[in-house]
């Protein structure tokens, strides 16, 4: 893949969401680290490579907008670490700003640590389980994510307990969201709302504002 070709699309990315001068070179940093790693792990799939600025980091940019005063994110499966880095280096330069990144592979969980160290990036690594870490004491989270990860309804169950203390919930989906928060509505009292996607026509953002079990599943406990 040419510079110039992802110059090209860096472009494209950075009119739809733009950043500071400081979180461009961030980000540049960033993809950087992402690209020499790529080549002994698989951290994005290599089809979404030409266009890895509009597909992934623009993409993660887009949460920020709607949650502008957030701070405290917790990410789930950061994976590749997508929209977690990106939202870090964003809020580098904002007093008390952290991301929560929870992975539970080793490999991928490396990357993180050294993609927060060379952006230098608020973030912070937790190799385990998401049902681990939100049994464990929570601190104030203004934000919880999750990216390509898993269907509504598990994300639901996983954030519950962030949400419950007062976090909103981001989600990026895509055509079969309709579908998922039906699935959801079995389970869960939701107050959610889809917002259009900047970088995908298919896409939204699904925005979890409030959840509260159903009877049924309070009685039977939260699956797992």
């Amino acid at each position: 893949m040419s510079k110039l070709d992802l110059s090209a699309d860096k472009a494209r990315a950075l009119k739809l969401t733009p950043v500071s001068r400081e979180t461009q070179r961030r980000l540049e940093t960033y993809v950087d680290v992402l690209m020499q790693w790529q080549r002994k792990t698989n951290l994005i799939s290599p089809s979404t490579i030409p266009t890895i600025w509009t597909r992934h980091v623009a993409d993660s940019l887009q949460l920020l907008d709607l949650v502008p005063d957030a701070r405290v994110w917790v990410d789930f499966g950061s994976g590749g670490g997508f929209p977690a880095i990106p939202v870090a280096c964003a809020l580098a330069e904002k007093p008390g700003a952290i991301v929560h990144m929870v992975e539970s592979n080793g490999k991928k969980a490396a990357f993180l640590r050294e993609a927060t160290r060379v952006t230098g990036a608020p973030g912070q690594v937790h190799m385990e389980r998401v049902e681990k870490y939100t049994q464990s004491p929570v601190n104030s989270v203004d934000v919880v994510s999750a990216r390509a990860l898993a269907p509504l309804k598990v994300l639901c169950d996983q954030a519950f307990p962030l949400i419950e203390r007062g976090a909103i919930g981001l989600f990026p989906k895509g055509l079969d969201v309709a579908a998922e928060l039906t699935e959801v509505a079995k389970y869960w009292n939701i107050e959610a709302t889809s917002v259009a996607s900047k970088t995908s026509p298919d896409g939204c953002i699904v925005v979890v504002k409030a959840l509260k079990p159903l009877l049924s599943q309070h009685k039977n406990g939260l699956s797992q």
